[in-house]
């Protein structure tokens, strides 16, 4: 089992940053890849970046440029560090993991945290 827990979420003002932490415990060894999702009120929850354990990243269209992705094996502790944040940002933000290569669909990730609220104000 793989236990997450997110932190880091809060209120910004548009343009501002913030930096989220997943931090992950349990048999951590079995899974591929870390996942960012966010999901706003009344909407899917969408794909925002994700990283293998080898250190590749990929990311949602909507964040390239802004979110960077990535990891701390000491720690062990995946970031997403949030740039020129907008309005739209605003969701809760969920830490995910999975013995998959590099997905990017919800349905194909095996662990989740709780969440941590990310509020972006105009």
């Amino acid at each position: 089992q793989v236990q997450l827990v997110e932190s880091g979420g809060g209120l910004v003002q548009a343009g501002g940053s913030l930096r989220l932490s997943c931090a992950a415990s349990g048999r951590t060894f079995s899974t591929y890849a870390m996942g960012w999702f966010r999901q706003a009120p009344g909407k899917e929850r969408d794909f925002v970046a994700g990283i293998r354990w080898s250190g590749g990243t990929y990311y949602a269209d909507s964040v390239k440029g802004r979110f960077t992705i990535s990891r701390d094996n000491a720690k062990n502790t995946v970031y997403l560090q949030m740039n020129s944040l907008k309005p739209e940002d605003t969701a809760v933000y969920y830490c995910a993991a999975t013995v998959k290569r590099a997905p990017t669909l919800a349905y194909e990730y095996n662990y989740w945290g709780q969440g941590t609220q990310v509020t972006v104000s105009s």
